[in-house]
């Protein structure tokens, strides 16, 4: 039998879910403007300048870069976002109780164009559902359970112990 979240988690999941999206948003974007930029600096010979003598913004040979160079900029912005995606892929796939290979692919997100907004929508999808239907089925269980012998004492230690178990 699969391991299951944690009634108690229920909502922490949430959490850990609207963080994971923000970040996978954030980093898939950063992955596509790195992915740009080394088209241009690689196919084309040319790096970002932000501020120098060609304008605001604009295209400038590579090593010619006098004011910010805005090409290191979005490589470095992306590392660090990266870490912070990982971070947010843990903690949802711990919460959720995934097995490790799960926990790569989300991880592949963040270096794979496009896929960090696939997985984002995937995954979003899938532990809403999941995260409705235990929900629905605690909402449920306690509705359903016919009274324990022993009086409600009885009941409340053995719906505290099975929930001990999980």
């Amino acid at each position: 039998m699969p391991l299951e979240p944690k009634l108690a988690d229920l909502p922490r999941i949430r959490g850990a879910l609207r963080f994971y999206q923000v970040a996978s948003v954030i980093t898939g974007v950063l992955l596509l403007l790195l992915c740009t930029e080394m088209i241009m600096k690689y196919a084309f010979g040319l790096e970002l300048e932000l501020g120098g003598p060609q304008g605001f913004l604009a295209f400038v040979p590579i090593d010619t870069v006098t004011a910010v160079n805005l090409s290191t900029g979005i490589l470095m912005v992306h590392g660090w976002f990266y870490v912070v995606y990982l971070f947010s892929d843990f903690r949802l796939w711990s919460l959720m109780r995934w097995p490790f290979t799960r926990f790569i692919i989300i991880a592949l997100g963040g270096v794979v164009p496009f896929l960090s907004f696939i997985l984002e929508a995937r995954i979003g999808r899938e532990v809403r559902t999941y995260l409705d239907r235990r929900e629905s089925e605690a909402v449920e269980a306690p509705a359903a359970a016919p009274s324990a012998p022993g009086g409600p004492d009885a009941a409340a230690s053995t719906a505290d112990t099975v929930e001990a178990q999980q």
